[in-house]
């Protein structure tokens, strides 16, 4: 299992003095990620989600840690893909121009808002998200591998252009899709995406959900010209020498995140649709909530404590089939930024380590495939 970062990029009142500090701040803690050997850093698109996130034009913060790094990959986490919020032509562009300023290092998540306050702010229908993301993901692969392409489609046409410029990855950079409501991992299986999980679930029903991911896969109609048949999951980290110290800062983490999610407007509980069956990573956070000080026991595979804790709960998401877990590092700076980088030093000396032989990773994967292979050829099918 490898491990990444993943930013939210929450900012403390009063706002005018935080933003550029959670800026800075965040850049420090990637540019030290790429050097102790994180895999990935990815960047959501939020838009009027106050604290919770000011992070709305990631391909900017992207490409700055782009700039200040060697080796981490840059993932949009994700683009939202409604046209109110993004013309797939300028998704297009922008996410190439990302590839090659980051010397071909781009991961393009893509996905829809679940916030009536982003979607009511734009002006989008509910309704559509899914409709509009299913024709966004099958057009903007051929922007960037046709020399010229024109679409007439449901919800935007062009005549034939060359969109341009074209990726530095060929064929293309690896295609996510950000999964918070259930299908939503079928639907990424079925067109040889990424599955990005922004939700926290069991053990169990997230190894139920990669054995059926294996399974589609195998049968799926990629919509980009390879498949990417890797699940990233999202966690919270907070490492410290000291067990109690650990566990005690990373409750108060979850605590304030907790708070914020507990204040947004969702989709779900506004506008009367069933295309958001579910709040997905904000879901449990949302059910806990009640005030920042709030501290639950967090639930079981979080990331927090001491090294051998922490290890002991990634090992079980190892166990589970996925193949990465990204980090939440902090939530509207509860943490002081200096304790954070030593979290994450700490992190990559004590407990990467023991995460670093594939073999038996890789092996538990391969499994899994023939086991999904063989499974689908028995059923005859898809499901």
């Amino acid at each position: 299992m490898k491990f990444g970062i993943f930013y939210e990029l929450s900012v403390p009142r009063p706002f005018e003095e935080n933003e550029r500090k959670v800026y800075e701040n965040a850049l420090e803690q990637v540019k030290l990620a790429d050097e102790l050997g994180f895999d990935q850093v990815w960047a959501v698109e939020h838009h009027f989600l106050e604290e919770y996130s000011h992070c709305s034009a990631p391909e900017l913060f992207l490409t700055a840690c782009a700039m200040i790094t060697k080796r981490i990959r840059v993932g949009h986490g994700i683009v939202t893909c409604v046209p109110q919020f993004n013309h797939p032509i300028r998704i297009a562009e922008r996410a190439a121009v990302l590839d090659i300023l980051s010397g071909g290092r781009l991961e393009m998540g893509t996905g829809r808002s679940a916030t009536w306050t982003e979607l009511g702010g734009f002006q989008a229908d509910p309704d559509d998200t899914k409709k509009t993301w299913d024709e966004f993901v099958h057009a903007i692969p051929k922007m960037w591998t046709q020399e010229r392409y024109r679409h007439e489609g449901q919800f935007f046409s062009m005549p034939s252009r060359a969109v341009l410029p074209k990726p530095i990855q060929k064929p293309h950079p690896p295609l996510w899709v950000a999964v918070s409501t259930p299908g939503t991992e079928d639907d990424a299986a079925d067109r040889g995406m990424g599955c990005l999980g922004v939700n926290f679930t069991s053990f169990a029903e997230q190894e139920r959900k990669v054995k059926e991911y294996r399974r589609r896969i195998q049968w799926c109609n990629p919509v980009g010209a390879f498949v990417n048949d890797q699940l990233n999951t999202v966690n919270f980290l907070y490492c410290h020498d000291d067990s109690d110290t650990g566990v005690s800062t990373g409750r108060r983490m979850i605590g304030k995140f907790q708070y914020m999610a507990g204040q947004l407007d969702m989709a779900k509980e506004v506008y009367p649709t069933r295309a958001y069956l579910s709040a997905g990573l904000l879901a449990g956070a949302r059910r806990q909530a009640a005030a920042p000080g709030d501290l639950k026991e967090p639930p079981e595979g979080i990331a927090i404590g001491n090294p051998d804790q922490i290890i002991r709960e990634l090992k079980k998401w190892e166990a589970t089939g996925v193949d990465r877990c990204s980090f939440m590092l902090n939530a509207a700076e509860d943490i002081p930024h200096e304790q954070v980088m030593e979290s994450l030093r700490l992190f990559a000396t004590e407990v990467m380590p023991h995460f670093s032989d594939q073999s038996a990773a890789d092996a538990t994967r391969a499994a899994a495939r023939a086991e999904a292979a063989t499974g689908m050829a028995a059923g005859g099918g898809a499901a």
